[in-house]
This record gives structure tokens, C-alpha cells and sequence, in this order.
């Protein structure tokens, strides 16, 4: 899996991605995707904050489905089209038909996915309608870095303490979905969706064996990183005095 350069707003600034789905879940899932990216996401569930959280926030890009519990997502976007015209809209939608594709389009949606869709396919899209709207490519260092652990997203080189850990591209993968989640708190639907690419439920025995796995290359004879919370998932944070 390979990690394109973050997008950000002319000021330099990271981008802002509003999320409009009444699926918790999904919209949990999609918002957990987009900050990967580097964006910062605020997540609605009606059709009412949605358009609040539009002027309050002036997002970059929309990410709208068609069905929400108070009204339907083409009147969501034209109130917000009345607060900012040019805003972006990635449609979400359950329908197939042509008829229903086109509507949307024609209400000013700028392009659409149909349930189910990938996080990826999301991603994409919503990257290619912002750069057409003047984000930049950002010339980012590939370093991440949490306490004393560091990894290269580039070399994908890893060292803790100045000393190199060798891991597998599993565990790579894992451990930069858990070093851009610093201090917060990932499922094991959100790490298998992200990481294997599965859709949420089932499998969730494979991320605790990785979490073994890379708990014995991390934190074996070291100040712990990687907790569990139990009920809740796991969560990477720096060691006491690091």
C-alpha cells in the first residue's frame, strides 16, 4: 500500500473534510481513512449539521450521502452551495440507476460512489476534485515520529532509541496506521479495514496476533507504546519520559 503526498489548502495549511452519513460506522470508517491522508475531518450524521457544520467550518470538500434521516443530500448541498458556491461534493449513494447518478450531478454534485465502496476509491476521488479546486501537493518530510520510536516512510526504515527494528510489511503497515494515530484509540474493525483491507467484523484475531508481533519487535525490554484498552481496541503513545 503506498501513500501519496498529503494535500494541502494554498495557505499551506491541511486541508478540512466534512463527512455526511447517517451509518456511524461508516461514516467512523471514512473520517479514520481521510486523516490518514493528513486531512482534518469533522463527521455529521444529519442533513441539519450538516449544512451547520458547512458555515461554521468551511470545508475543503464534501463527502454527502444521498440518504439522511432529515432531508436527502441534494438539499444539503444546495443549502450549502448557498453558503459557498464551489465547495466540493463527493456524493455517497445506495442507488445504481443512471437516473439517480444524474440527478445528483445535475443538483452540482461533482462526482459520486455507490455503496459498497472502498476507502480507497474514496480517497482518490476526493484528491482529485481537490486538487482541480487548488490544493497542493505537500513537500512533507517522510518521518514520523512518536516519542523516541521513528519511521521512515520512504526507506521504511524503524528505530526506537536509535536502534533499528526490523519488521515484515504487515507489521510496517501496522505500526504507521498506529504512529498516524498517535493517542488515539484504533478498533480492530477500523486497523483490519485500513491495514488488510477487510470490511469491518470477523477476522479480528489476525490484528491482535500482528499487535503481538510487533509488541515483541517495539516494546520487548522497553518502556511500552502500544496498550490495549480493552473493549475498545489499541493505542499507541509515547513511553513515560521519552
Amino acid at each position: 500500500m503506498t501513500t501519496a503526498p498529503a494535500l494541502l489548502r494554498p495557505d499551506g495549511t491541511p486541508v478540512r473534510v466534512l463527512v455526511v452519513d447517517d451509518e456511524v460506522n461508516i461514516a467512523e470508517l471514512i473520517s479514520m481513512a481521510l486523516r490518514y491522508e493528513g486531512w482534518v475531518v469533522e463527521t455529521v450524521h444529519t442533513g441539519t449539521k450538516a449544512v451547520a457544520a458547512a458555515k461554521e467550518h468551511q470545508p475543503d470538500a464534501v463527502v454527502l450521502d444521498m440518504m439522511l434521516p432529515d432531508f436527502d443530500g441534494m438539499e444539503v448541498l444546495r443549502r450549502m452551495r448557498g453558503t459557498d458556491p464551489d465547495v466540493p461534493v463527493l456524493f455517497l449513494t445506495a442507488r445504481d440507476a443512471v437516473e439517480d447518478r444524474i440527478a445528483g450531478l445535475t443538483a452540482g454534485g461533482d462526482d459520486y460512489v455507490t455503496k459498497p465502496f472502498s476507502l480507497e476509491e474514496v480517497v482518490a476521488r476526493l484528491r482529485a476534485l481537490m486538487r482541480r479546486s487548488g490544493a497542493q501537493q505537500a513537500a512533507t518530510s517522510s518521518l514520523l515520529t512518536v516519542g523516541d520510536l521513528i519511521l521512515d516512510e520512504d526507506s521504511h526504515e524503524v528505530r526506537r532509541g536509535g536502534t533499528e527494528i526490523s519488521l515484515t510489511a504487515t507489521e510496517f503497515e501496522l505500526l504507521r496506521f498506529l504512529m498516524r494515530n498517535p493517542k488515539r484509540v484504533l478498533s480492530k474493525a477500523q486497523i483490519l479495514d485500513r491495514v488488510w483491507n477487510y470490511d469491518f467484523g470477523g477476522q479480528a484475531n489476525v490484528v491482535e496476533l500482528y499487535i503481538s508481533y510487533l509488541r515483541k519487535k517495539v516494546d520487548a525490554g522497553r518502556e511500552p507504546m502500544i496498550h490495549t484498552m480493552r473493549g475498545a481496541g489499541y493505542v499507541l503513545k509515547p513511553a513515560a519520559g521519552s
